[in-house]
């Protein structure tokens, strides 16, 4: 239930594993889980960067034997199991350029977060960052429906991607719910919108497609209607 009272439209947007964002996002995760492997008491703070036919990583980490992790490798096959696995996407796991400039952590910084190492016996805080967030029952998943649906929208599509049913269907995707709410209550979805990268298929298939699972996934909810914009 929403805390605003007066009606609006409340919109929220989930990007799918091939999305460049999440695409560096698991790059970075799949980093740390290696050396979290190595070592428990890792310090890592991994960024990755793609671009077109490149991936990057920068960083610094504290992890013992960290020489020993091969963060290409990491890379590549992370690259692999998102779908970028064929020349024809531009973008493919065997074929990208790839580059570390990962070192390991400034001293100065070690010794801030580390128990004892400092100026002072307290262990400082090796990051900082402010977020906000609530529990509803408007969903299983006890979040909003618009960021809910939209998370439910591309579990769809990759699932029917991973399993060819849409052949044409390709890694990188967004999705975005706009749900009207009226004295805390979801009412009524005003508007869908489903981007998908794609191979070479005509407008209308792709948008009598798209149709077809977004009604499939969304009609249950009721909050469906025929001035719904898709």
């Amino acid at each position: 239930m929403s805390k605003i009272k007066i009606s609006h439209v409340f919109t929220s947007e989930s990007v799918g594993k091939g999305h460049p964002d999440k695409l560096c996002d698991q790059v970075s995760d799949a980093i740390l889980d290696a050396c979290l492997e190595k070592d428990p008491h890792s310090r890592v703070a991994c960024e990755t960067m793609a671009g077109f036919n490149l991936v990057a990583n920068v960083g610094e980490v504290t992890c013992r034997d960290f020489e020993t992790i091969d963060t290409e490798k990491i890379a590549r096959n992370t690259v692999k199991n998102i779908g970028y696995d064929c020349a024809e996407l531009r973008f493919c796991h065997d074929s990208f350029d790839y580059m570390s400039r990962i070192h390991g952590q400034s001293p100065d910084i070690s010794q801030g977060v580390t128990a004892g190492e400092g100026l002072y016996d307290e262990q400082g805080a090796g990051d900082q960052g402010m977020m906000f967030g609530y529990a509803t029952n408007e969903t299983p998943e006890m979040m909003p429906v618009p960021i809910a649906y939209s998370h439910r929208l591309l579990k769809r599509f990759e699932r029917l991607r991973r399993k060819n049913v849409i052949d044409y269907l390709q890694p990188d995707a967004k999705a975005q719910v706009s749900v009207l709410y009226d004295k805390g209550q979801p009412r009524r979805i005003t508007s869908v919108v489903v981007s998908h990268q794609t191979g070479h298929v005509s407008l209308e298939r792709i948008r009598r497609d798209a149709t077809d699972v977004i009604r499939k996934e969304l009609d249950p909810s009721g909050l469906l209607d025929d001035e719904t914009e898709f």
